[in-house]
């Protein structure tokens, strides 16, 4: 979190430096925490691929299928929440949200057929929809957009810091409570990891503020000013949804988002698998190594997070980690008999993929104005995270019919070459600085 008060020396016109760093202390921790759950509730499925499989006697197309249906359901109630989160709060969505995707994590250690495992899937994806999202639009309330590189990586630092702490807990309730009370290590792995976020979510209906209008513990002048710096949320009371469909610019964002989405959701789902096929089979193993790629990730997303803030420059910073993240996975099929050297390019390809995720989210926010922000958030989201869908799904099916997983990582590599070049075509600098000016 160090990033918070580094980057909030930097004085803001009109306002104090140490305003929005008492912000960013008072509402981050729990969005930071929060999100570290939902990532580990959406992909610790991953997890329990290493022998979930087995004792199910579920396919790899089986699996694939299932993990991406999550994303079905996410994408049908993503929009409606998150134009939802913008008239009645962010206290009351996070609330709704946490609770049901809690308890829906934790009921996945009672499936036992593929179609009890693709209905909670898809069920977990539709309580979820609009956290991740709601969390982005939530932000531009509090933070005006010369923070906003910094801020949606110190919050997106949750990805990987999930996979830090996450894949050795998984690890470790697999490895060491398989067989207790008779459950599988997997169904213990779900129950942990799936509690804590209902109770987050009680939590959230007491502690979060939902505009700087609304914040009693800032004082008159301090709130008067950020809503001057930032805008009045309460004032953006239109969806904009029609406007934000009818830009072919909103399609654009939506597929380079999706590229990106692809090579995270390959990393934060295959991970697991493709460290186990360099020869290691012990779940608590595993998940100790499984950390190494993300604690890269983590560094991606704060040295391009601030680099872009740093030199007001946002294309770029999105399109040469793209690439980076292309590079790495290419390379991590040249070393499959090689641990040492496949984790070094797995990480280089976690490095991109990561870093190219907040300053991502700092161009969507600069180019939709502050009617149509929540509708076109969501809408883009919406696009990307039908890619949690395609790529589990085609690398499990790829992986069942060749046997490898070598033919999908190169058709995701070379998409997201083409995302890359898509974003600077399509969204160039100069319009980006006008649409700050006009917003």
């Amino acid at each position: 979190m160090s990033i918070v008060a580094t980057n909030f020396e930097r004085p803001v016109v009109g306002i104090e430096p140490d305003v929005y760093r008492r912000i960013a202390w008072r509402i981050l921790p729990f969005l930071f925490f929060g999100y570290i759950l939902a990532f580990l509730d959406r992909v610790n499925v991953g997890f329990a691929a290493v022998r979930m499989q087995s004792d199910l006697s579920f396919s790899a197309a089986i699996y694939g299928f299932g993990a991406g249906i999550f994303f079905i359901g996410y994408v049908l109630c993503e929009v409606p929440s998150n134009i939802l989160l913008a008239r009645i709060g962010a206290r009351k969505t996070f609330t709704r949200i946490m609770i049901g995707w809690g308890i829906l994590s934790a009921s996945t250690m009672f499936v036992q057929t593929p179609m009890q495992f693709y209905a909670v899937r898809f069920l977990l994806g539709a309580f979820e929809a609009g956290f991740g999202p709601g969390v982005v639009l939530y932000l531009t309330y509090w933070f005006p957009d010369k923070m906003r590189g910094a801020i949606v990586a110190t919050f997106g630092l949750a990805i990987p810091v999930s996979g830090v702490l996450g894949a050795p807990l998984s690890g470790f309730v697999m490895g060491h409570l398989d067989g207790m009370n008779g459950w599988h290590g997997w169904q213990w792995m779900f129950l942990i990891e799936g509690i804590p976020t209902a109770l987050l979510g009680l939590v959230a209906a007491f502690t979060l503020t939902d505009t700087p209008a609304d914040a009693s513990w800032l004082t008159v002048k301090e709130r008067a000013r950020v809503i001057a710096e930032v805008g009045a949320a309460s004032e953006n009371e239109g969806s904009g949804l029609r406007d934000v469909v009818r830009d072919p610019r909103t399609y654009a964002l939506g597929a380079t988002f999706f590229v990106i989405a692809s090579g995270i959701y390959i990393i934060s789902f295959w991970l697991p698998t493709l460290v186990k096929e360099y020869g290691v089979a012990d779940p608590s193993t595993i998940g100790l190594l499984t950390a190494v790629p993300y604690v890269a990730a983590g560094a991606g997303m704060l040295f391009f997070g601030s680099s872009s803030d740093r030199r007001a420059e946002r294309i770029l910073h999105t399109a040469v980690p793209m690439a980076l993240g292309a590079a790495g996975l290419v390379a991590s099929t040249f070393f499959t008999n090689n641990l040492p050297f496949g984790l070094v390019v797995l990480s280089l390809a976690s490095f991109g993929l990561f870093g190219a995720y907040p300053v991502f989210w700092a161009i969507t926010m600069r180019y939709f104005d502050s009617v149509s922000v929540a509708a076109g958030i969501a809408f883009v989201n919406t696009i990307a995270q039908l890619s949690g869908m395609a790529s589990p799904s085609l690398l499990g099916w790829i992986k069942t019919t060749t046997g490898s997983v070598n033919l999908g990582l190169y058709f995701f590599a070379v998409l997201l070459c083409f995302g890359a070049l898509l974003l600077v075509v399509a969204i160039p600098a100069r319009l980006l600085s006008d649409r700050q000016a006009s917003n």
